[in-house]
């Protein structure tokens, strides 16, 4: 690839990393556009990420691929899954390390609450998956598809990319049969766009419908707790540099190590298959306890609030590019009407059920709900857009408090269906 007429000559990583910042300026200056209080936001580099891999995936593809003497390699599908497992952990490494000095003492005081929610926006998925597949059985499974299990797999690939869940994704492609995995990932890839964008959308949606006092909301998050001041209880501890890059690269390490711990499901029936945190929750898991701890000894284990704040938004946009990229080319090659009609159903129903189940039942505060309910929808980027309209880190807490229920309980649903509907 040559720009400016041959002049100066681009190939491979290079390429990439211009395609790359090119999203980023593209993506923000999209996402500024306000229409009527509501914008886009961070999503706007998402949106302008999936456009580009629908429409320009062709030349950076092309840059991307090392002839050998025996066979031919493309590496642009593995340098997009590091730019986004990359951003991924940048970010909820630093949500669980904001989220840590009062995680605890919130989820002292919703701990029920919590699991209660991030249990009946799961259920509510899985519910309206179960509608899909019985509507499929009605109307006809499509014209790709000819079998009751390859329907189901396209569903449960679905479900998992309308709740933006890798684990649930990764899941399902390891319960169905061989053939299908293929099923699972177009269904993935067609109902991730809406479910990245219609949850993003909805925290912004909700407060301006309501007609919310943000200063009163922001303050019934507020959480009593033993240790208020947490400069004070870090002050004059070893740090190993300024901005605290060491110890969050030792949190994103013990939290990669974590997630990877794989946990037997033989009990539940479900012979073979195996549950895991991931690296999302593994991060999130670890972050979140030396955020609340805050040393080790005399060492102090909390990274600078400047250096969280920069990670958080850095890894938001990674993540959205790494996962934008090839979704937009997956869309527009496996893109069906009726899947992704399913799709939005199964990413608006558990979400109004969460909200309505949230606030009339549990009476949550609105943005404790809508933090949990980014967390029942295993929604990162929603985290991100909240965190901007509530104008506080604190709605992280609510996330990190109902995520780790969501991600085992999304898992099982998938294997489930799989299992109920062959």
């Amino acid at each position: 690839m040559n720009l400016f007429g041959g002049v100066i000559p681009v190939t491979g990583i290079s390429f990439l990393m211009l395609c790359i910042f090119g999203i980023l300026f593209a993506g923000y200056a999209l996402g500024r556009i306000t229409i009527k209080g509501v914008s886009l936001g961070d999503a706007g580099v998402f949106v302008v990420a999936l456009l580009f891999g629908a429409l320009l995936i062709g030349p950076l593809e092309s840059q991307m691929i090392i002839k050998g003497e025996t066979e031919t390699v493309n590496f642009l599908e593995k340098a997009l899954e590091v730019v986004e497992q990359l951003g991924l952990i940048l970010f909820v490494t630093s949500v669980g390390f904001i989220a840590g000095p009062k995680f605890f003492g919130n989820m002292k005081r919703n701990f029920k609450s919590y699991v209660l929610l991030g249990l009946v926006i799961i259920v509510a998925g899985g519910l309206s998956a179960a509608l899909c597949i019985a509507m499929g059985k009605v109307i006809g499974y499509g014209s790709t598809i000819e079998t009751s299990a390859g329907f189901t797999a396209m569903i449960v690939g679905l479900l998992s990319g309308s709740l933006t869940s890798t684990p649930a994704f990764s899941a399902a492609k390891a319960t169905v049969d061989p053939s299908l995995t293929s099923l699972v990932s177009v269904g993935h890839g067609i109902a991730y766009i809406f479910g990245v964008i219609g949850v993003v959308l909805f925290v912004q949606l909700v407060p301006k419908v309501m007609k919310a006092d943000m200063d009163l909301e922001r303050s019934k998050l507020v959480v009593k707790e033993e240790k208020t001041d947490l400069k004070k209880t870090v002050a004059g501890l070893l740090k190993l540099d300024d901005h605290g890059f060491g110890v969050f690269a030792l949190a994103a390490v013990l939290g990669t190590i974590v997630g990877k711990i794989k946990i037997p499901l033989s009990s539940a029936g479900l012979e073979g298959t195996c549950f895991s945190l991931t690296t999302t929750g593994g991060c999130l898991l670890v972050a979140l306890i030396l955020g609340h701890f805050g040393r080790i000894g005399k060492l102090s284990v909390m990274p600078d609030q400047h250096t969280l704040k920069l990670f958080r938004e850095l890894g938001l946009v990674l993540f959205l590019v790494g996962a934008g990229i090839p979704g937009g080319a997956d869309f527009v090659e496996n893109f069906d009407i009726m899947y992704f009609v399913y799709g939005v159903i199964m990413t608006v129903c558990p979400m109004i059920i969460g909200f309505i189940f949230a606030k009339y039942v549990l009476k949550l505060s609105l943005l404790n709900n809508l933090g949990s309910l980014t967390g029942g929808m295993t929604s990162t980027p929603a985290l991100g857009t909240l965190i901007n309209v509530a104008k506080t880190e604190d709605v992280a807490a609510a996330y990190a408090a109902t995520y780790p229920v969501a991600l085992i309980a999304v898992v099982l649903v998938s294997q489930f269906l799989i299992i109920l509907f062959p």
